[in-house]
């Protein structure tokens, strides 16, 4: 996970990092297990919040086993909650480009 290499960078810059999904509780364990993830995996059981950002991907139906999946994307929010720089990509297979994210971060 690209996030978990990096993660030290965004520490240096006193930046804390959180990742959320909608995977169950034991495949988030076993993934913090694996890649050695040490910052917070959260679970957003009923897709609450990737409603109200407006990420949700509609490929999926209600039912579907992929219903909730999000397009992929950072948030940089304020300690205050406020959202101040948003990277997303429309497919899964794709992700933000990691440079702009720390040099945004930094800029904060």
């Amino acid at each position: 996970m690209q996030l978990t290499e990096i993660s030290n960078q965004f520490a240096a810059m006193g930046v804390n990092i959180a990742a959320m999904t909608y995977d169950s509780v034991e495949v988030l364990k076993l993934v913090e297990e694996e890649q050695g993830v040490e910052f917070s995996l959260l679970r957003d059981e009923s897709i609450t919040h990737v409603n109200s950002l407006g990420i949700l991907n509609e490929d999926y139906e209600p039912g579907d086993r992929a219903y909730g999946v999000p397009h992929p994307g950072i948030f940089l929010i304020s300690p205050d909650g406020v959202i101040r720089a948003k990277f997303a990509e429309e497919g899964f297979r794709a992700r933000p480009d990691f440079d702009n994210i720390i040099e945004a971060a930094s800029n904060l």
